[in-house]
């Protein structure tokens, strides 16, 4: 498959789609130009995820999640100037983050959901892992991680706090979907899997609930503040401070 074709149908959908904008945010656009990457499903790094120390034996390898498959499409959708601007002030997350949060996910699903029923069409099989009802969480770790999928397919590296470093920055969502369509590998200008990261500690400043240190960050922490922010903003929530006012924000790092 040409590659080329795929990437143009993404943004085609990117540009069109009226769920990428808020008209109650006076037509607020969600998300700028997506980027996108692929990995070949016979990847060893898909694997080598499955060690304790990645994200864990219950990740699903691409083949387990569709047999035969030949390439996993990652991509990631980078917030808009004007959303991530909104939430560089300290505090409490900014509406346009929250609704980039909420709203921008229902884009998200949307997007890989028509990537993958575009496949269909093509004449192939497609799945995507975070719309699967085998999809799951347990202990607050997933058996499909967007980010290492994303890493793997050339589009980043990890963060100190735990976010995705790509040429257009950590600040947006991220998705993808598998299928057994044969598709050129991105290549990876990386070998470190925080080889963007340049850990000036921006991050850990930023976070409210002191969720990151010198060495990671504390899920727990930062998912219970998470809850307190659902409490007070439902039916949205989010925080993003980590993503946003830092050097990472919308480009990899001097």
């Amino acid at each position: 498959m040409d590659g080329t074709i795929m990437v143009n149908k993404i943004n085609d959908f990117w540009r069109n789609s009226p769920l990428n904008t808020v008209e109650e945010l006076d037509g607020l656009q969600l998300f700028a130009e997506p980027l996108v990457g692929v990995a070949a499903a016979g990847d060893p790094l898909f694997s080598a995820l499955q060690a304790e120390n990645a994200v864990g034996p219950q990740h699903l390898t691409p083949e387990q999640w569709l047999g035969g498959a030949q390439s996993v499409i990652s991509y990631f959708l980078p917030f808009s100037a004007t959303v991530r601007e909104a939430n560089r002030g300290a505090g409490l997350p900014a509406k346009e983050w929250l609704y980039g949060r909420i709203e921008g996910e229902v884009f998200n699903k949307a997007l890989a959901k028509f990537l993958a029923e575009w496949l269909q069409e093509q004449g192939y099989d497609a799945v995507i892992p975070a719309a699967d009802s085998r999809f799951k969480v347990v202990e607050r770790r997933s058996n499909w991680s967007e980010r290492h999928v994303a890493y793997v397919a050339g589009l980043g590296t990890l963060s100190l706090n735990c976010s995705l470093i790509t040429k257009k920055g950590s600040a947006g969502r991220l998705g993808s979907v598998v299928t057994n369509a044969h598709l050129l590998p991105t290549p990876r200008d990386y070998g470190a899997v925080d080889a963007y990261c340049n850990r000036c500690g921006a991050c850990i400043r930023r976070c409210p609930p002191l969720a990151i240190h010198e060495t990671g960050k504390d899920h727990a922490v930062c998912a219970g503040y998470l809850d307190r922010v659902m409490e007070r903003f439902k039916p949205r929530y989010g925080c993003g401070k980590c993503q946003t006012g830092v050097p990472c924000e919308a480009k990899i790092p001097e």
